[in-house]
């Protein structure tokens, strides 16, 4: 059986240098003990994805953070202080501990303190077996929607997953249903490079300090890419109904209040811009099990998580 519900189970396995995707409040990941190469090294075979895109560090405390990042600024102090765990991740200067193959080769690494209880567990029965982290990238294969459920994992990756040993450690749908915000932490100002349920407001209450949305010389992220969390179908970002061209195969999603035309399939109905977030990745793979052409999505307007909301949208359009 590739899912699972037992935690020792996993542990078992990414000790032994098998894969597991593991819940977390924002997505599933596809999981690897970080200083376990050859595992490492498979999860890029297993998503196809580009070993120069590098990878995040997840850990089960803030203090394990000094394992993988050389200094970190009092404003990220009190970020982390403040947000951990929770979907939040930073990127420091790497310690001798991050591989090449973790960071892209870059010198620069992403940590985080997921806030999920099974992640929880799992991280800190693996910190007691002398594992330090585990990368997880989203859990699906690359460029592709990313999975908020185990049922999203095992459609991706199962019969990959299966065919080598590895396994999917169910722990219900991912609250969140967003990637975590990512947070450039090397300078005297955090610098969003990756929006996420944590938004540039929340940053700035926090450590008093502007946040700078864009900075030149800024390292490589995951889901940065002009084209990313992509559906087969196409996606079409429209400002109301009346620009659908309706059709048998053709979908749409948008906030309640937004009628819909006659002659879509209404994917999704989110009463809130939190649940637009949370519902938008099962909205797009829905399309795809209906062998949908197209999906015609009105964006949420606003600040804050709205902006992640448009971000994860115009690359899935690209």
């Amino acid at each position: 059986m590739v899912i699972i519900n037992d935690i020792s189970q996993a542990v078992d396995a990414l000790t032994s240098g098998k894969l597991c995707a593991i819940p977390t409040e924002t997505v599933y990941g596809l999981a690897a003990n970080a200083l376990d190469e050859s595992a490492v090294a498979r999860v890029f075979i297993a998503k196809d994805r580009p070993q120069d895109h590098p990878l995040i560090v997840h850990v089960a405390t803030k203090e394990d953070v000094n394992d993988w990042i050389v200094e970190l600024p009092k404003w990220a102090h009190e970020l982390t202080k403040a947000v951990w765990p929770g979907p939040l991740t930073i990127v420091g200067h790497r310690t001798g501990l991050a591989s090449d193959l973790v960071t892209g080769n870059q010198d620069t690494v992403a940590v985080r303190v997921p806030s999920h209880p099974v992640a929880q567990d799992l991280l800190r029965e693996l910190k007691a077996k002398g594992v330090k982290g585990l990368v997880a990238p989203s859990a699906n294969r690359f460029g592709h929607v990313s999975p908020t459920s185990a049922s999203h994992v095992f459609a991706d990756l199962g019969e990959y997953l299966a065919s080598n040993g590895d396994l999917i450690l169910d722990g219900g749908n991912c609250s969140v249903g967003l990637e975590s915000t990512i947070v450039l932490t090397t300078g005297p100002q955090p610098v969003i490079l990756r929006p996420g349920a944590l938004t540039s407001l929340d940053i700035e209450q926090i450590t008093g300090l502007n946040v700078l949305q864009e900075a030149s010389d800024v390292p490589r992220v995951s889901g940065a890419l002009d084209s990313h969390y992509s559906p087969r179908a196409q996606v079409i970002l429209i400002a109301d109904a009346s620009a659908i061209v309706p059709g048998s195969a053709t979908g749409f999603l948008a906030l309640a209040e937004v009628a819909s035309p006659a002659g879509v399939t209404r994917l999704g109905s989110p009463a809130t811009i939190d649940d637009f977030a949370h519902d938008l990745y099962g909205c797009l793979r829905a399309g795809d099990d209906l062998e949908l052409a197209k999906i015609y999505v009105v964006p949420p307007v606003g600040q804050g998580l709205a902006q992640a909301i448009n971000d994860r949208l115009n690359r899935a359009a690209f």
